[in-house]
Parts: structure tokens; C-alpha cells; sequence
């Protein structure tokens, strides 16, 4: 295959592939991305016929974690994070040490050493991010207190790994493996814990106090150009560009980045709009995330270690789960919230292949332990939708035998849990009903706007520029160049003209005949009552009208009714004059 196809022909294939076997296994009562794992071991280098590109798969299936937690941080703000810190923090890390340990614990019974006994424990404690948010996007939990701690536990955790993924390479020769060429440093361990903590910190300082400010502002700034297609673009570039820029110059994740980059796009009140233009995006390129895993996986490892992978796959579903019931149990929190955690973080995924193949690159993890990795990825992935639908008979045989228990235990802390997440949530519906009436009260004053769709009336509020005036204040002047399109929130005005004064109240609009003459301003305006405007200046006046050609001849319709009625006015003016 000639390289400059590469791309196109590994994104063709994977689509194609995944389609065709994700329907097939959608018709066998199978979740489709079964049908996309299988795609990726037919494709990959270890199955007959066609062979993708697995480095290109990789990093389009990068993309599709960034996209995916991008649109997790839309939904999710810092103040969600502040909320379940409580259970989050002490949870993630509890089942990081404690499945480390079981993952060391068995890596020693084959013979391995302490470096490859932890490379291989931490790359079985931590959850794939993709297979959770799916499960809590299919059964609409992303809101609710269980899918927030999830959402929350899954955040702290690849806070730990990344910190791991620094600190590996420095501690490599000290674990039994060696260093790397990029690796190697005059600086001590210390020293370098001591910087990737600054940054950490300086990473999260800027994304909270100073992501708020510009982000949401620069989005403001590219809709009020009317383009949606530049607005979707925009929105791509801020969620991979901060991203890839956390990355290079922080030293954190791809994902974190995304992450952050969607909690302060949050702050936006276009928030919404921009979830809507990545969704697309997101499903396919989290379709070629599982299609890349497969293509990583030796379907040979399960015939040549079938003990080995079924112990695996017993830690990854079993051991960790049971970690982290007792983990939550231990906080003191309902048994129901310990299954529904425990089932949805039981697999392993994009940070687990991260860190084995790390691990390999530094001798610290035999060949053989990247493929266990691997199968149990794999595996675990593929029997999730199982593991939840255990954990949901678990939860009513629990209630069932324990009903007591399963009622009163923990619920002192769950109720304040419960307590402050339905705060945030009745902020966030505030502000979203807030704007919603916005939008109505924008039609009900202003009918001649329900012409347009909700984006239109949306950038048309972004646009506007809120003046206002006191009784007797010259609003306009005779003579002046049009700076812009007057339309009355409240109050009144007087349009005077040479003959007689019109009066305009709240819901009318003025100014719009210079405008579209191109002249100068044919009257004076004043007020009579304390009046708000929203003003649409010139430039946005134009661009936005050229959008909407039947606004425009609305407009143009009601500034020539206003001018017939003026010459008519004059006409009866001066023939009551000759009468006299």
C-alpha cells in the first residue's frame, strides 16, 4: 500500500468493518462494539488478510477519547469535581493501591520482578474512560449522583496515572529495567516528582481561573460571525488544541486536557451548541478506538496462556470490583452506589495499553505481559454489558435479602451527596431556563424574529448591544450616519418628523431606514419613557441580514410602508395647507 493512502484506507476499512460487524452483532443480541473489537483483530497484523495501519489507527482512536471527554467536560463543571471529591479521591486511589497489589501479587507468582509486578498492577487498576461514558451515555446516568462519581473517580484516576507515566521512566533503572534516551537526567527523583506536581498544578490553576475567562469569550466572538461552520471549527480546535497544548507543555494527558478544555467551554452559554457540533465526531472516532484495540490484540495468547488470561480476567472483573464495593463501603456509602461503581469501572482500557507499552520500552514488562494487558482489555471490554447487567440483579438480590441495610446504610452521607449534586444540577437548569426565556421573550417582543431558527435568534442575542435612554434623551439625531438597528425592549419613543411626531412603544424597531439607503439619519428620535434598546450595529446589521434574505425584506417592507406613510402624511399636510 503506498504510505500517502495509508490513512484513508485504514479510516475506510475501519468503518466499513466496524458497520458491517457492529450489525451483526447488534442482530445476536450483542453491544455493537463487540462488532467493533472483532473489526480490529481482522485488521490487525496478527490475522490473515487486510493489515491497517496500527499507529494511525492509534492516534485516530486518540482523538476519539479527546472528543469523548471533551463532551463529558461540557457536562460537567468544576464544581460537579468539588461535589464528589468526597468519595472520587479517596475511592480512585484505594482501588489504584490495592489492585496494584493484586496485579504485583500475581505477576510474582509467574517469576517477574518487582518493576514488571507494578508496571502490570497499575496497567489492571485503572478503567477505560471510553467504555465507561458509553455505558452511562446508553442508559442516560451521565447526570445522575452515581454516573457524576463515576465521571469523578475516572478524572482522579488518570490524575494518578499520569503522575505514574512521569515517574516511570525516572524510577526504571532503580525497578530493573533502563532507562531511555529522553529519559535520562541530571535531576533527581525528587526533583522530578517536584516539577511534574508544578506542573499539574500550574495546568489545573490556569484551567480554572483563566480558561473561564477566555475561552467562552472567544467562542462568543466566533458566533457572533453567523458561520457554523467556522463555529464547529472553532470548537474542534479549542477541544484539540488545549489538549495536545496540555500535553506538550504540561505533560498531561491527551484526555485530562479535553477534559478541562470542555469543563471551561462549560462556562459558555453556547455550551450546549458546541456538544451538539462534536457529537457526530465523537461516536465515529470512538468506534475507531475500539477498532485500534483490536487490532493490538494476539488472539493466539488466549490458546497459548489460557490460565494466565483467565486470572487476568478475574483481577480486572472480579478483584478490582470487589476493591472497589468494599471501598465505597468503607466510606460509608449505599450498597446500590458500591455495585453500580464497582460493575462500571470493571475493564480496563486506553491508559492500561499506555503504560504497558511503556513498561516494554523501558525492560520493565516481559512481551508476554503487554499481551495479557491486552486480552484482558479486550475481554473485560467485551463483557461489561454483562458485568452491568450482573451488577443490576445483584442490586435487587441485595435489596431483596437486605432490605434494611440496603435502605439505611449509608444514607446519611448519600443524602448529602445527593443534596449537593442536585444543587448544581438546579443551577445548571436555572441558567438554562434563564436562557430559554431569553429566546421566548426575544420572540414574543420581537415576532419578526420567530422567522429565523433558534441558532439565528441565539447568535441575534449575542449580537445585540444593550442601550439605554431617559425621558427626553435624543436617541437618534437628524443627519448622523447610521451606526445601527434600534429595537425597543421597553419603554417609548418619538419619531419626529417634519410634520408631526410617530410614536414607536416596546416591540417596535427604528433606525432602519438609513440603513438600507445607505444615507444619513432622516429624523430625530426621543425618548418619552425610560427606555432599553437592543441595538444591532451597521456591520452586524449587514452581515446578519444577508443571512436571512427574508428577514431583510422584512425589514425593508416595513421601512418602505414608514415612507409611504410619511410622503402620504406630507401629501395630506400640503393639501390642507392650499385649502387654507
Amino acid at each position: 500500500m503506498h504510505q500517502e493512502v495509508a490513512l484513508i484506507a485504514t479510516v475506510a476499512v475501519g468503518f466499513v468493518f466496524a458497520a458491517i460487524l457492529g450489525y451483526a452483532a447488534d442482530r445476536l443480541r450483542l453491544p455493537p462494539l463487540v462488532g467493533y473489537l472483532v473489526a480490529g483483530i481482522l485488521m490487525g497484523s496478527y490475522t490473515p488478510g487486510f493489515m491497517a495501519d496500527a499507529s494511525l489507527a492509534g492516534q485516530l482512536a486518540e482523538m476519539g477519547v479527546i472528543l469523548l471527554m471533551f463532551g463529558v467536560g461540557l457536562h460537567f463543571s468544576a464544581a460537579d469535581l468539588l461535589a464528589v471529591r468526597g468519595i472520587a479521591v479517596p475511592g480512585a486511589l484505594g482501588r489504584i493501591v490495592l489492585a496494584t497489589l493484586l496485579g504485583m501479587g500475581l505477576a510474582s507468582l509467574w517469576g517477574w520482578g518487582l518493576g514488571a509486578g507494578l508496571v502490570f498492577g497499575l496497567s489492571l487498576s485503572v478503567a477505560s474512560t471510553v467504555v465507561l461514558l458509553k455505558a452511562l451515555e446508553e442508559r442516560n446516568l451521565i447526570e445522575s449522583v452515581g454516573g457524576r462519581v463515576a465521571v469523578g473517580w475516572l478524572i482522579v484516576e488518570d490524575l494518578a496515572m499520569v503522575l505514574a507515566l512521569v515517574l516511570l521512566p525516572a524510577f526504571a533503572e532503580v525497578l530493573g529495567g533502563h532507562a531511555v534516551a529522553h529519559a535520562a537526567s541530571d535531576l533527581s527523583i525528587a526533583t522530578t516528582i517536584s516539577i511534574t506536581l508544578l506542573k499539574v498544578a500550574a495546568f489545573t490553576g490556569i484551567a480554572v481561573f483563566v480558561g473561564p475567562k477566555v475561552v467562552p469569550w472567544l467562542l462568543t466572538l466566533v458566533a457572533r460571525t453567523g458561520s457554523s461552520e467556522l463555529f464547529t471549527l472553532s470548537v474542534l480546535a479549542l477541544a484539540l488544541g488545549i489538549a495536545y497544548g496540555s500535553a506538550a507543555i504540561f505533560g498531561v494527558s491527551f484526555a485530562l486536557g479535553a477534559f478541562f478544555a470542555g469543563v471551561v467551554m462549560s462556562e459558555s452559554r453556547l455550551s450546549h451548541r458546541a456538544a451538539a457540533d462534536s457529537l457526530p465526531l465523537q461516536n465515529a472516532f470512538a468506534v475507531l478506538f475500539f477498532v485500534s484495540v483490536g487490532m493490538l490484540f494476539d488472539p493466539s495468547i488466549i490458546v497459548r496462556e489460557p490460565i494466565a488470561v483467565i486470572a487476568v480476567l478475574v483481577l480486572i472483573i472480579i478483584g478490582r470490583s470487589l476493591i472497589a464495593f468494599l471501598v465505597v463501603l468503607v466510606l460509608r456509602y449505599p450498597l446500590g452506589m458500591g455495585v453500580r461503581i464497582s460493575t462500571g469501572l470493571a475493564q480496563i482500557g486506553e491508559f492500561s495499553f499506555i503504560l504497558a507499552g511503556l513498561g516494554v520500552t523501558l525492560g520493565l514488562l516481559p512481551r508476554e505481559g503487554q499481551d495479557l494487558i491486552l486480552a484482558g482489555a479486550i475481554l473485560s471490554i467485551t463483557l461489561n454489558p454483562l458485568v452491568l447487567l450482573a451488577g443490576e440483579a445483584i442490586q435487587k438480590k441485595l435489596q431483596a435479602t437486605w432490605p434494611t441495610v440496603y435502605a439505611t446504610y449509608g444514607k446519611v452521607k448519600f443524602e448529602k451527596l445527593n443534596h449537593a449534586v442536585e444543587q448544581i444540577r438546579a443551577a445548571n437548569d436555572e441558567r438554562n431556563r434563564q436562557h430559554q426565556l431569553e429566546m421566548q421573550q426575544l420572540c414574543e417582543t420581537f415576532p419578526l424574529f420567530s422567522q429565523v431558527d433558534e441558532n439565528s435568534q441565539e447568535e441575534l442575542l449575542l449580537l445585540f448591544r444593550p442601550k439605554s435612554a431617559s425621558p427626553g434623551e435624543r436617541v437618534l439625531r437628524k443627519g448622523d450616519r447610521p451606526d445601527g438597528l434600534y429595537f425597543i425592549a421597553s419603554g417609548a419613543v418619538e419619531v419626529e418628523l417634519a410634520d408631526d411626531n410617530v410614536r414607536l412603544d416596546a416591540g417596535a424597531f427604528f433606525g432602519e431606514m438609513a440603513l438600507l439607503s445607505g444615507g444619513r439619519r432622516t429624523a430625530d428620535v426621543i425618548a418619552v419613557d425610560f427606555c432599553a434598546f437592543l441595538v444591532l450595529e451597521r456591520r452586524d446589521f449587514n452581515v446578519f441580514m444577508s443571512r436571512h434574505p427574508a428577514l431583510r425584506k422584512a425589514v425593508s417592507n416595513m421601512a418602505r410602508e414608514r415612507a409611504e406613510m410619511n410622503v402620504s402624511r406630507r401629501n395630506r399636510d400640503d393639501q390642507s395647507l392650499d385649502v387654507t
